[in-house]
């Protein structure tokens, strides 16, 4: 049976700050800029989720898209729209990770992509971008990685 991809995209907007607390003030500021500021700052993500399957015989869907729709509102929407990141989720607390578009994009894989499953459909491709211009693909753990995103050293 041939096999699709199908692509939904959702949008949420949320503050967050990238900083060490084991740094000092300057080396914060010489390694995020602006984005060390204390109070953090803001963006309108965009995020596209691609998932793949093929259309069932009956209906002609790859994936039900209420359920699709479902889970990233659960995942996504409700996790992290109107919320200052590093506060509301604990991966992304002090001294966890820094919730860069690269981590983030992690993240929500790991949480997005047993449940795409679940819903009969596999997780192909994320794509998160934080502005018009700056974006961040993940397809996906290699063979043997967590997937987890990681800390600086």
């Amino acid at each position: 049976m041939p096999t699709v991809n199908l692509v939904r995209t959702v949008r949420f907007s949320a503050a967050h700050r990238y900083y060490r607390p084991e740094w000092s003030e300057e080396r914060n500021r010489v390694a995020f800029g602006a984005c060390a500021n204390p109070h953090g700052h803001g963006h309108d993500y965009r995020l596209e989720v691609t998932v793949a399957g093929s259309p069932h015989p009956e209906t002609g869907f790859a994936v039900e898209l209420p359920t699709l729709d479902r889970i990233l509102d659960e995942e996504v929407i409700r996790r992290f729209d109107h919320q200052h990141i590093n506060h509301s989720e604990t991966a992304f607390g002090e001294g966890g990770l820094i919730p860069t578009t690269e981590n983030l994009v992690i993240f929500l894989w790991d949480r997005l992509a047993p449940r795409v499953r679940e819903a009969g459909a596999g997780l192909v491709r994320l794509r998160l971008c934080e502005t018009g211009d700056l974006c961040v693909e993940y397809h996906g753990p290699e063979p043997g990685e967590s997937g987890e995103g990681t800390r600086m050293a």
